[in-house]
């Protein structure tokens, strides 16, 4: 109960500070871009609230991606370094809604005991526990398609992992006693659209996955309550699942007894129903479904596209895998373009949601240059393929990503 105290404590006194900010998002320009690998590929850096320079995407509503070097500093991202990515250009909402005398989360709908209770009163009712997973953007990567697609146009760094820290959503759900026709449970944040013609991202999930206690509504990420654009004070965690159904400043949970048709489930956020979710260019797909888990992934963090290395001189070559929750089974490492393939040493696990790291000793040889790649492979057999599967909204991007070096 002590520990209880001090975190409710501590998000008092965060969320203090954070209420006393400017409403609006200022963007403090650093007065350096950095170059996106692709074309038109050029961003700021931008410092916002709680964060470092990140690289932005756009300013209104604010969409950073965070610098892949970031990676290279451990599993967790730092707080400071994650990724934002909103919808609603009136995003994110004014942080004076958002203080503790304000804030409530309410639960409402085919339950029979509707909940409205404020933070403080959610941590000490529900036990707390954590888990550390990845939250990674739908359209990761998007800016690597070819043939380009609509949409924002991401390099690798809309990713992220962190220790997340809330209580269960089952538990919640529970103490609110569903009725017997429950279906689904929509999900809804306080970032509102502008006008009313735009639609609320409004998120659901079916009941089956909302009751697995997976699920988080969290308070913290990495020991500290969440920052201000990455949810403050309350989001959804939805461990292996796109960062689409991981609502940010979460007030209302809705518990319905049929199937939600609101845009941001459909047609937005929907992927070819094809078991890699990918068609011909060009062309359209018969059926599709909704996003849901991530694939197989893995990328160097160590060395950079284009970096000099010395021939003869041994590199501790670094990296990161992961997947929607089987976990990495191994991660194999070729210096020649897929050519020759050995075996990466995997670090250890922070739990089968997390950033997996894995690192390899080589030895350059040269001069010239080589194109270095990383496959991960998970437990269930998954891999990556050698080349880019295509869908026509930029989601799901998993391919091998290649990092050219030179050797002098």
């Amino acid at each position: 109960m002590r520990v209880r105290d001090l975190n409710r404590r501590r998000f008092i006194r965060v969320a203090a500070g954070v209420a006393g900010g400017m409403a609006a998002v200022p963007g403090l320009i650093a007065n350096e871009t950095y170059e996106m690998p692709f074309e038109n590929g050029s961003r700021e850096l931008v410092r916002y609230p709680e964060k470092r320079p990140l690289i932005r995407l756009t300013s209104r509503p604010p969409q950073l991606e965070t610098p892949m070097a970031v990676f290279n500093e451990g599993i967790l991202t730092p707080n400071d370094a994650f990724f934002v990515r909103y919808h609603l250009a009136g995003s994110p909402p004014s942080r004076d809604v958002l203080t503790p005398d304000a804030f409530r989360l309410q639960v409402v709908g085919a339950v029979r005991k509707p909940i409205e209770i404020s933070i403080a009163d959610l941590l000490r009712r529900f036990e707390v526990t954590e888990v550390v997973a990845v939250n990674q953007c739908s359209g990761n990567g998007r800016g690597l398609f070819t043939p380009r697609v609509g949409g924002g146009q991401m390099g690798n760094g809309a990713m992220g992992c962190a220790r997340w820290k809330g209580v269960r959503l089952v538990d919640v759900l529970k103490a609110a006693e569903l009725e017997p026709a429950a279906k689904q449970v929509l999900f809804d944040g306080m970032d509102k659209p502008v006008t009313a013609t735009i639609p609320d991202f409004v998120k659901s999930i079916e009941l089956d996955q909302a009751l697995d206690p997976d699920l988080l509504l969290a308070t913290e990420m990495n020991g500290q309550p969440l920052p201000w654009l990455n949810g403050f004070p309350l989001r959804l965690v939805v461990p292996g699942h796109y960062g689409t159904y991981w609502i940010k400043h979460l007030h209302q949970i809705t518990v319905v007894d049929s199937s939600y048709k609101g845009y941001w489930m459909d047609p937005a956020y929907r992927i070819p129903d094809d078991p890699c979710a990918h068609i011909e260019p060009g062309s359209k797909p018969r059926r599709t479904v909704p996003i849901s888990r991530f694939n197989v992934r893995s990328f160097i963090t160590s060395l950079a596209e284009g970096v000099q290395v010395r021939s003869g001189e041994k590199q501790r070559v670094r990296g990161i895998a992961f997947d929607g929750g089987s976990g990495i089974r191994e991660v194999t490492f070729s210096d020649d373009g897929g050519k020759t393939w050995r075996g990466a040493e995997l670090g250890r696990s922070e739990g089968r949601f997390g950033f997996r790291e894995w690192t390899v000793d080589w030895k350059p040889a040269g001069p010239g240059e080589r194109t270095l790649w990383a496959k991960a492979t998970n437990r269930l057999g998954e891999s990556q393929p050698l080349e880019a599967l295509w869908n026509p909204a930029g989601y799901m991007r998993n391919v091998v990503e290649p990092v050219k070096v030179r050797i002098v």
